[in-house]
This record gives C-alpha cells, sequence and structure tokens, in this order.
C-alpha cells in the first residue's frame, strides 16, 4: 500500500505517496488541529519508509515517540470515522541546536555562506559585500572558517589590513566591519554561536530507516529557538539548500526520499529581500526532483507568496475565524486556492469546520488535485501531546547518531593559524625621534603583520619562508640607511 489515509468524506481520503514530493500545506487558526494533521502525516510516510523532518515549535510533536493511549474520546473518533486504530510509536531522533532536547545540529561558517548568514546577521548591503569580500579571502588563501571566532578572526584581519585587501577585492570600510562585529556580538549573546562548529550535520544522517524498515521522524526542538525567529528560519532555510545542492536529480519516484515539515511558515518570508524569495522559489520548484517533498504550515495560507502557493498540490485547510477584515481576506483567499467543487461553498465552509476537520484537496492520478471536500481527519496511533523528560532520554540514549554529534571538535582553523602567524611576527623596535619612528614603522610593515598581508594575499603561490622576507626586508631598510647616511655626508660636504 502506497498512500496515506487522511481522513474520511464519503470515502476514503488519502495523499499519493508518488505525488507527495509536489509539496504541500497545512493551514488553520490555533487549535483547529493543525499540528495533529502533520503528526497524521509524519506517521504515515514512516510507515511507507520515508525519513521526515519537523521542528517542534510547541513540544507536542516529540509525541511521535510514544504510543497513544485509547481514551474514551478517541475511541469515540474512531468509530465514528469508521476505521481500525493501532496505537503504536515511530522512531524518533530528537535534535537540537542548542544541544539540551537533542542532538547538537552544527554546520559551520563556510557552509552556511555569506548569503544566508548575512540574514542571520540583519545586514545592510554594504555589509554584505564586505562579508561576501571575508568570505572570498578565506577561502582564496585557505583560511578554514568554521566557527564564529574564525570569523571574528578573519574580520579582525580584513579591518588591520583593510588597505591591501581593498586593493585585490573591493573596498572594506572600518565601520562596516565593526558593524558586522557588533552582530555577531548579538548572535553569540542569543546562543546563536552553537549552530556553528564541528561536526557538521551530515544530511544522510537525516534520511535513514530503523531495522524494520520504517522511515526515522527527526525532530528539532524548536520551542527555544523560536524566540529568535531569524536563526529558526535561516537554519532552516540552510537544510533546504544544502537538500537541494547535495541531492541527486532522480525524476518522479513511487515515494520521496524524504519529507520536510516547514511549521510557522510566515516567518520564512517576514522581511525576506527580493533575492531571498526568488532562492526559496527556486529551491521549492526544483527539489521535488530531487525526492524531497516540502510541506509549510501557518495560520493563513496568505502567509505563503503566492508564487510558492501555487505550487502546493496537497493541501490541508483547518478552520479560519472571519472576526477581522484581515481575516475574512484569508478566508476568501484559501477558498480561491482550491480546485472548485460545485456542491461546497467553500468560503462559508472554512468558518464553521470544527476541530479535526478540515477541507482537503489531494493530487490523485496524473497529478491532477481532486476537488476540495470536507473530511473528518483520521487519528494517528502515536500520543496526541508531550513527553516527560524521562522519556525524551530514553528516546535519546537509543539513537543510533548521538556517539557522532555529542562530543564538539575544534580543530586548527582560521583562528588558530592568524594567531600563530601573528606571534611569529617581529614586534617593532622601541626607538626615538620621527625618523626613528618611520623607519620603526616602515620595518614593521616589511617584515611583520603587513607583509604577511600582503604575502597572502599577493602571493604567487612561490611565497618566501618568514625567515627569508625578514632577513630580506632588514637588508632592504638597512642598506636604506646606509644609502641616506652617505648621500646626506655627500651634500653636507659640497655645501661647506
Amino acid at each position: 500500500m502506497n498512500d496515506i489515509l487522511i481522513g474520511k468524506s464519503e470515502h476514503d481520503i488519502v495523499l499519493l505517496a508518488q505525488y507527495a514530493n509536489r509539496h504541500g500545506m497545512v493551514a488553520g487558526a490555533t487549535g483547529t488541529g493543525k499540528s495533529v494533521s502533520l503528526m497524521l502525516m509524519a506517521e504515515g510516510f514512516c510507515k511507507l519508509g520515508v525519513p521526515v523532518f519537523l521542528a517542534d515549535v510547541k513540544g507536542d510533536f516529540a509525541g511521535l515517540s510514544q504510543a497513544g493511549v485509547a481514551s474514551d474520546k478517541l475511541k469515540a473518533r474512531v468509530e465514528k470515522l469508521g476505521i481500525e486504530w493501532t496505537p503504536a510509536a515511530n522512531p524518533v531522533v530528537f535534535w537540537d541546536i542548542y544541544g539540551k532536547a537533542g542532538h547538537p545540529v552544527r554546520t559551520t561558517v563556510s557552509e552556511m555562506g555569506p548569503t544566508l548568514l548575512a540574514r542571520l546577521l540583519e545586514l545592510n548591503d554594504t555589509q554584505s559585500g564586505v562579508l561576501e569580500i571575508v568570505f572570498k579571502a578565506a577561502d582564496d588563501n585557505g583560511l578554514l572558517l568554521l566557527d564564529l571566532k574564525d570569523l571574528r578572526a578573519m574580520l579582525n584581519f580584513a579591518s588591520e589590513h583593510a588597505k591591501d585587501i581593498s586593493q585585490q577585492y573591493g573596498l572594506i570600510a572600518p565601520t562596516s566591519v565593526a558593524a558586522i562585529q557588533r552582530a555577531l556580538l548579538s548572535l553569540e549573546q542569543a546562543g546563536g554561536d552553537a549552530f556553528f562548529g564541528e561536526p557538521a550535520l551530515d544530511l544522510a544522517d537525516f534520511m535513514r530507516q530503523d531495522l524494520s524498515g520504517r522511515g526515522i521522524v527527526n525532530i528539532l526542538a524548536a520551542d527555544q529557538l523560536i524566540l529568535k525567529p531569524k536563526l529558526y528560519t535561516t537554519f532552516l532555510l540552510w537544510m533546504l539548500s544544502e537538500l537541494f545542492e547535495k541531492l541527486p536529480e532522480v525524476g518522479d519516484l513511487d515515494r520521496p526520499k524524504l519529507v520536510f515539515f516547514f511549521d510557522e511558515a510566515h516567518l520564512l518570508f517576514d522581511d525576506a529581500p527580493p533575492a531571498l524569495r526568488q532562492r526559496i522559489e527556486q529551491v521549492v520548484r526544483l527539489i521535488r526532483s530531487k525526492g524531497v517533498g516540502v510541506y509549510f504550515c501557518s495560520q493563513n495560507p496568505d502567509d505563503v507568496p503566492d508564487v510558492i502557493l501555487g505550487q502546493l498540490g496537497n493541501r490541508i485547510q483547518h478552520a479560519l475565524r472571519a472576526f477581522t477584515p484581515r481575516d475574512q481576506k484569508a478566508v476568501k483567499a484559501a477558498a480561491e486556492t482550491f480546485a472548485p467543487n460545485p456542491g461546497l461553498d467553500v468560503a462559508q465552509a472554512i468558518t464553521q469546520l470544527g476541530v479535526g476537520e478540515a477541507l482537503v484537496s489531494m493530487l490523485r492520478a496524473g497529478g491532477v488535485p481532486t476537488p476540495v471536500e470536507r473530511a473528518m481527519i483520521a487519528t494517528p496511533g502515536c500520543r496526541l501531546g508531550t513527553i516527560s523528560e524521562e522519556e525524551r532520554a530514553m528516546v535519546r540514549a537509543r539513537s543510533p547518531v548521538g556517539g557522532k554529534y555529542d562530543t564538539a571538535i575544534d580543530r586548527e582553523s582560521a583562528f588558530e593559524v592568524l594567531a600563530q602567524r601573528a606571534a611569529t611576527a617581529p614586534a617593532a623596535p622601541a626607538t626615538a625621534g620621527k625618523a626613528a619612528k618611520a623607519d620603526a614603522k616602515a620595518d614593521a610593515k616589511d617584515s611583520g603583520v603587513g607583509q604577511m598581508a600582503h604575502d597572502m594575499l599577493f602571493g604567487t603561490g612561490r611565497r618566501q619562508g618568514m625567515l627569508e622576507a625578514m632577513g630580506k626586508s632588514m637588508a632592504r631598510n638597512a642598506g636604506s640607511r646606509i644609502t641616506n647616511a652617505i648621500m646626506r655626508g655627500i651634500f653636507g660636504s659640497m655645501k661647506r
């Protein structure tokens, strides 16, 4: 069987696995049953052997790891639906950027890239350009940017040698570097530095099955992460981008390779610049050919731009309350985006749905959307609610990837390399007098960090060793001072 029972109207409404990579959306007001619909779909994909990723904003998705309990209310609903219900836990791996409620999720600064990092730091266009230059200079010279201290060290280096770097890559303003440094400090204080480092997440670990062939349900603890909306959305965007760039083209499969649920989708598009929106649109449009289905979840369907909403083939719309003009507009927009059903007033039905009911339209054979129907959503076999800390700890202890990610690694990178070079650069001698100070400054530029910057940025690959460079620099300066002394003596004798 290659489909997922979503609910019942006059007949069964199913999500066909072969069209699950055509993406979808679950929408509805708070408390109308969106979370249960997401859990139902996640459990269905799991049974089909399809790995799932979802962010747990409220903590209730963790219930997927535990078997449900047949309460009187649940028995009555199952009987009304006329379906068989079996309590069952699902194979779950917990993740957490902060490393508290799950395995730490990390990526390197280089893998994040300057575009997403600029959005995370809320930089303007000028500051984003400076960040691009810093990344380019680091890449060209083999300096690894793994964590935030690497990036901070590279920014310090760029600020100290802005003139040399500007000649090669473009203008670097000290004010822009200072603004980026302040933004990094704010990110660190918000706990975002925990996201950068090694071991970096291997996305193959998100695409696993258990020994019985069920897909692993990857749950990101996001109850604290959601308080930092930019960090939350940037992380999920990074994941989508990595999947898009690294997975091979596979065309249409009988089931997806991975299903990605994006909860609180409106945060993704809030204040997003046009270039970023275009990138999201591109990824959503093309990632289905890589075997990945993306499902957005939000309160109103108009939280998602029309150009993306039009690509979401599988739709579950829970109740909306038309109390305000914006609500009424959202109801109208939701009604207009469904495949019409002559026997159903969609706009009216949306406001009358009860908890656990929804308007549903799924793709059928040929990839054509079915006419929208009013349905009662089925009940998953897992627990509908949160879990205890003890239960979470037991699930985490059984995880197959804990030994890989729970211990951080700090290998040599830009911070260590630049610190070592600065430590080996000779200090300028303590001299007196204006001419002597000028000579000392020239010495420092030729043989110290200034020369190091020049060699690092403009070298041709046959860079001289530090001792050889120091020796030639000292010889040049000594020869220059001797020549100056001789010339002063000659011109002095001529005056007499």
